[in-house]
C-alpha cells in the first residue's frame, strides 16, 4: 500500500466519504488529503479538528458557516475568514474538507 493508496479496510462511500466517521485519525486525514492532492499545514489540521470536535459534539457535520466563524474568532481570520477556508480546501468544503474531516457526505448540502 502506498501513501496515496487508501487504507482497503476503510469503508468508504462511491465518493470516498468515510461510512463511519468513527474510523477517521489523523493519519486517515493525511491520506485523504493526499487523495485530494493536498499537504495538510498546520491551519488544516486545526480547522479538521474543529469539525471533528463540532461533530462529536452535535451529532452532525458543522456547516462551512460554523468553520468560517471558528476562522474568523479562535484564529484571528477576520473579513478573510470565508477566502482562508477556500484557500485550505479550494475544490469546495463538502467535497474536499468534510472528506477529509472523516464526514459522510452531507446529503442536503450542495456540493460546493
Amino acid at each position: 500500500m502506498t501513501a496515496e493508496t487508501p487504507n482497503p479496510a476503510l469503508r468508504r462511500d462511491e465518493e470516498g466519504y468515510l461510512i463511519d466517521p468513527a474510523d477517521w485519525t489523523e493519519s486517515v486525514a493525511e491520506s485523504l488529503a493526499r487523495q485530494e492532492g493536498l499537504t495538510l499545514t498546520d491551519l488544516h489540521r486545526q480547522v479538521l479538528r474543529f469539525m471533528r470536535a463540532y461533530l462529536e459534539e452535535h451529532h452532525i457535520a458543522p456547516d462551512a458557516r460554523h468553520v468560517i466563524r471558528f476562522l474568523a474568532h479562535e484564529l484571528k481570520a477576520g473579513a478573510e475568514a470565508k477566502s482562508t477556508l477556500f484557500a485550505l480546501f479550494p475544490y469546495g468544503y463538502v467535497k474536499q474538507a468534510c472528506k477529509i474531516a472523516g464526514m459522510r457526505r452531507p446529503r442536503a448540502w450542495s456540493t460546493g
